[in-house]
């Protein structure tokens, strides 16, 4: 079996991801194109999907650094760290920062399977582009097999799936983040760390992304647990210069559950994906 190389983000670090070419895995498969097209739109989206899958892998695992990095935030020993003003605050945000830009990723690599043909169809020489110049166009191969037995739609099935549960995750650790911070403040703030305050300029617009805020309606998504309709809110926020320990545990044991992530599952999406693609991507 093939190995794919991991993906480099070096060119995406500084940069949020686009979102100008929404999915269209809810549209119906298009006519199939000429078969002169087909012969040649199939390598060319082969090359596309195995390309963001390798980039969600690398979301995936950029994910789980800062997942990892999380769990020594609230009692680590900051030592002469102490004397920088908001040290934990600023360290917090950084934190959520990274994830927030880790579900961005996957959300853009989600919607980015999609194989379009780039000029007219007659054209002696066919290229292939992420964005349709043609409303007819949906991108799929007229509902082909990319390698060996699922088509594009089927890619993108899972690609939402696994996506929901790092979205669902990522509010809940949000949420985590604003406790935790309440509970561990050395001086009262004149608003304190509140659900409906941004945690870093900027925030609200990448959460929107994520699907968890409205531009609309202003309003943050309250954050829930996977297949439970029944939101959670979050508490009044307190200043204690000494966090109960067993508060602490518990939001430390649920951030590190990470109960919205299946792991298994996310482990099955990947072992199949490669398993169709004959590529190692985990």
């Amino acid at each position: 079996m093939e190995t794919l190389e991991p993906y480099s983000q070096e060119s995406e670090r500084n940069s949020k991801p686009e979102t100008e070419n929404p999915s269209t895995s809810s549209v119906s498969p298009s006519a199939p194109p000429p078969a002169s097209v087909l012969r040649l739109w199939r390598p060319a989206a082969q090359r596309n999907v195995r390309n963001q899958w390798s980039k969600m892998a690398s979301y995936r695992q950029q994910w789980n650094l800062a997942s990892s990095s999380g769990r020594y935030l609230p009692s680590m020993e900051l030592g002469v760290l102490n004397d920088m003003p908001d040290i934990r605050e600023k360290a917090s945000f950084k934190l959520v920062k990274q994830q927030v830009a880790a579900v961005n990723y996957m959300v853009n690599t989600s919607r980015s399977m999609r194989c379009f043909l780039k000029g007219p169809s007659s054209s002696p020489l066919v290229q292939f582009s992420s964005y349709s110049e043609d409303v007819n166009d949906t991108g799929d191969g007229g509902g082909m097999p990319v390698f060996s037995f699922s088509p594009i739609a089927a890619f993108e099935k899972l690609a939402e799936e696994l996506v929901q549960m790092f979205e669902l995750e990522l509010n809940l650790k949000r949420l985590l983040v604003i406790e935790l911070l309440s509970i561990s403040c050395e001086t009262p703030q004149v608003n304190g760390f509140c659900w409906s305050d941004e945690l870093y300029p900027g925030e609200f617009d990448d959460l929107s992304m994520c699907n968890l805020y409205s531009k609309e309606n202003h309003q943050l998504v309250t954050p829930r647990l996977k297949d439970c309709n029944s939101a959670m809110h979050a508490l009044p926020v307190q200043h204690n210069h000494q966090p109960n320990q067993e508060i602490l545990q518990v939001y430390l044991t649920t951030w590190l559950a990470e109960v919205n992530v299946d792991t298994h599952r996310v482990n099955e999406i990947f072992t199949t994906i490669g398993e169709e693609m004959h590529v190692n991507i985990s």
